[in-house]
Protein backbone atom coordinates (compact mmCIF):
# COMPACT_ATOMS: atom_id res chain seq x y z
CA UNK A 1 0.00 0.00 0.00
CA UNK A 2 1.12 3.25 -1.05
CA UNK A 3 0.71 6.55 0.32
CA UNK A 4 1.22 10.34 0.19
CA UNK A 5 0.27 13.53 1.82
CA UNK A 6 -1.25 16.86 0.28
CA UNK A 7 -2.03 19.72 2.43
CA UNK A 8 -2.55 18.10 5.58
CA UNK A 9 -4.59 15.13 3.76
CA UNK A 10 -3.21 11.24 3.30
CA UNK A 11 -4.08 9.37 0.42
CA UNK A 12 -3.45 6.21 0.35
CA UNK A 13 -3.85 3.40 -2.73
CA UNK A 14 -5.17 0.13 -1.90
CA UNK A 15 -5.75 0.27 1.47
CA UNK A 16 -9.10 0.85 2.34
CA UNK A 17 -10.74 -1.61 4.86
CA UNK A 18 -13.92 -2.71 4.40
CA UNK A 19 -14.75 -1.14 8.01
CA UNK A 20 -13.43 2.11 6.50
CA UNK A 21 -15.37 1.58 3.57
CA UNK A 22 -18.84 0.72 5.09
CA UNK A 23 -18.10 3.49 7.88
CA UNK A 24 -17.90 6.53 4.96
CA UNK A 25 -20.78 4.83 3.03
CA UNK A 26 -23.21 5.41 5.90
CA UNK A 27 -22.16 9.00 6.49
CA UNK A 28 -23.90 9.30 2.95
CA UNK A 29 -25.80 6.84 1.55
CA UNK A 30 -27.39 5.15 5.06
CA UNK A 31 -27.28 1.64 5.42
CA UNK A 32 -24.13 0.26 4.53
CA UNK A 33 -23.31 -3.25 3.33
CA UNK A 34 -22.66 -6.51 5.53
CA UNK A 35 -18.96 -6.44 6.61
CA UNK A 36 -18.69 -10.00 4.49
CA UNK A 37 -19.59 -7.82 1.52
CA UNK A 38 -17.69 -5.46 1.92
CA UNK A 39 -14.59 -7.24 2.88
CA UNK A 40 -15.22 -9.40 -0.82
CA UNK A 41 -15.50 -5.60 -2.31
CA UNK A 42 -12.01 -4.51 -1.37
CA UNK A 43 -11.14 -7.77 -1.90
CA UNK A 44 -11.64 -7.95 -5.56
CA UNK A 45 -11.72 -4.44 -6.62
CA UNK A 46 -9.13 -3.60 -8.95
CA UNK A 47 -8.15 -0.18 -7.81
CA UNK A 48 -9.11 1.36 -4.39
CA UNK A 49 -7.72 5.45 -3.34
CA UNK A 50 -8.95 6.50 -0.01
CA UNK A 51 -8.29 10.13 1.69
CA UNK A 52 -7.50 10.47 5.54
CA UNK A 53 -7.61 13.65 7.59
CA UNK A 54 -5.48 12.22 10.19
CA UNK A 55 -6.63 8.88 11.19
CA UNK A 56 -10.24 9.46 9.86
CA UNK A 57 -11.04 8.41 6.28
CA UNK A 58 -12.63 11.19 4.66
CA UNK A 59 -13.08 9.89 0.53
CA UNK A 60 -12.63 7.22 -1.37
CA UNK A 61 -13.36 5.98 -4.78
CA UNK A 62 -12.78 2.10 -6.49
CA UNK A 63 -11.86 1.29 -9.78
CA UNK A 64 -13.35 -2.13 -11.70
CA UNK A 65 -12.57 -3.04 -14.65
CA UNK A 66 -10.64 -5.92 -17.29
CA UNK A 67 -7.39 -3.92 -17.55
CA UNK A 68 -7.64 -3.97 -21.24
CA UNK A 69 -10.86 -2.66 -22.51
CA UNK A 70 -13.22 -1.12 -20.02
CA UNK A 71 -13.21 0.37 -16.32
CA UNK A 72 -16.32 1.42 -14.31
CA UNK A 73 -15.72 3.99 -11.45
CA UNK A 74 -17.50 2.71 -8.44
CA UNK A 75 -18.70 4.61 -4.58
CA UNK A 76 -17.10 7.69 -4.84
CA UNK A 77 -17.86 9.32 -2.00
CA UNK A 78 -16.75 11.96 0.38
CA UNK A 79 -18.21 13.01 3.47
CA UNK A 80 -20.06 15.98 3.40
CA UNK A 81 -18.39 18.36 5.60
CA UNK A 82 -15.53 17.75 3.31
CA UNK A 83 -17.25 18.16 0.28
CA UNK A 84 -15.94 21.23 -2.02
CA UNK A 85 -12.93 20.67 -0.98
CA UNK A 86 -11.35 19.35 -4.34
CA UNK A 87 -11.15 15.80 -2.85
CA UNK A 88 -13.82 14.64 -5.39
CA UNK A 89 -11.80 16.30 -7.87
CA UNK A 90 -8.36 14.34 -6.45
CA UNK A 91 -10.17 10.80 -6.16
CA UNK A 92 -11.42 11.23 -9.98
CA UNK A 93 -7.62 12.33 -10.93
CA UNK A 94 -5.77 9.42 -9.19
CA UNK A 95 -8.52 6.35 -10.48
CA UNK A 96 -7.95 8.04 -14.23
CA UNK A 97 -4.14 8.52 -13.72
CA UNK A 98 -4.41 4.43 -12.55
CA UNK A 99 -6.29 3.67 -16.17
CA UNK A 100 -3.35 5.60 -18.38
CA UNK A 101 -0.72 4.04 -16.21
CA UNK A 102 -2.00 0.70 -16.39
CA UNK A 103 -3.84 0.48 -20.06
CA UNK A 104 -2.46 -0.41 -23.27
CA UNK A 105 -0.27 2.25 -24.67
CA UNK A 106 -1.95 4.17 -27.38
CA UNK A 107 -5.19 2.97 -27.37
CA UNK A 108 -8.40 4.07 -25.98
CA UNK A 109 -10.20 2.48 -23.11
CA UNK A 110 -13.61 3.02 -22.42
CA UNK A 111 -13.70 4.33 -18.52
CA UNK A 112 -17.93 4.66 -17.40
CA UNK A 113 -19.39 5.56 -14.30
CA UNK A 114 -22.85 5.85 -13.05
CA UNK A 115 -24.28 9.16 -10.77
CA UNK A 116 -27.06 10.49 -9.46
CA UNK A 117 -28.12 13.97 -11.49
CA UNK A 118 -27.06 16.18 -8.90
CA UNK A 119 -23.72 14.90 -9.43
CA UNK A 120 -23.21 14.62 -13.32
CA UNK A 121 -22.13 18.42 -13.55
CA UNK A 122 -19.07 17.21 -11.91
CA UNK A 123 -18.14 14.80 -13.95
CA UNK A 124 -18.56 16.26 -17.19
CA UNK A 125 -15.92 18.81 -15.42
CA UNK A 126 -13.50 15.57 -16.40
CA UNK A 127 -15.40 15.52 -20.29
CA UNK A 128 -17.39 12.20 -19.07
CA UNK A 129 -20.49 12.63 -21.13
CA UNK A 130 -23.64 10.69 -21.93
CA UNK A 131 -24.36 7.68 -24.38
CA UNK A 132 -27.63 6.23 -25.18
CA UNK A 133 -27.46 3.55 -23.20
CA UNK A 134 -29.81 3.41 -20.41
CA UNK A 135 -29.17 2.17 -16.79
CA UNK A 136 -30.66 -0.93 -15.82
CA UNK A 137 -30.64 -2.77 -12.37
CA UNK A 138 -31.56 -5.44 -10.43
CA UNK A 139 -31.03 -6.64 -6.63
CA UNK A 140 -30.82 -10.33 -6.88
CA UNK A 141 -30.94 -11.69 -3.30
CA UNK A 142 -28.06 -14.30 -2.94
CA UNK A 143 -29.00 -17.15 -0.87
Amino acid sequence: MESKTTENLTIKYDGLTAVQFIELWETVWGAGPSPEQAELAMKNTLFRVSVFDGGKIVGMARMLGDLGLDYFIKDVVVRPEYQKMGIGRLLIDELLNFVRKNGVSGTNIFVELCAGPDKIPFYEKFGFDYDESQRLKLMCKAE
